[in-house]
């Protein structure tokens, strides 16, 4: 069975740095886009950006983060990674990321969603 797992969260002080990985992993064909979303303590859910297949070796800025965040992705791994640099008190949320896989050559895609982790910007 497919699935997402997430790792890289945790506290960190304003001005720190985190990097969130999402890993696909199981019985996967293929992977298509992934994406990173967040969601903070009493909001909706907010998508950060996505990278697709062919954005590989890339990096994707967030722009509603004003560029401390960057989004890439390692498809040897099939693993899309969050780069949090500068991070502030607002940036506390869980964080979800997001993809399409196929877990056959002929199948449809599936949207899968990782199980979150919590990333705490605190002093």
């Amino acid at each position: 069975q497919a699935r997402l797992v997430e790792s890289g969260g945790g506290l960190v002080q304003p001005g720190g740095s985190l990097r969130l990985s999402c890993a696909a992993s199981g019985t996967i064909f293929s992977v298509g886009t992934m994406a990173w979303f967040r969601q903070a303590p009493g909001k909706g859910r907010e998508m950060l950006g996505q990278i697709t297949e062919a954005e590989a070796g890339a990096t994707s800025t967030v722009s509603s983060v004003k560029g401390r965040f960057t989004i890439s992705r390692d498809n040897t791994k099939n693993t899309v990674y969050l780069q949090m640099d500068n991070l502030k008190a607002e940036d506390t949320a869980i964080y979800y990321c997001w993809a399409q896989l196929r877990t056959e050559r002929y199948s449809n895609w599936v949207i899968y969603w990782g199980q979150g982790t919590q990333v705490n910007v605190s002093s």
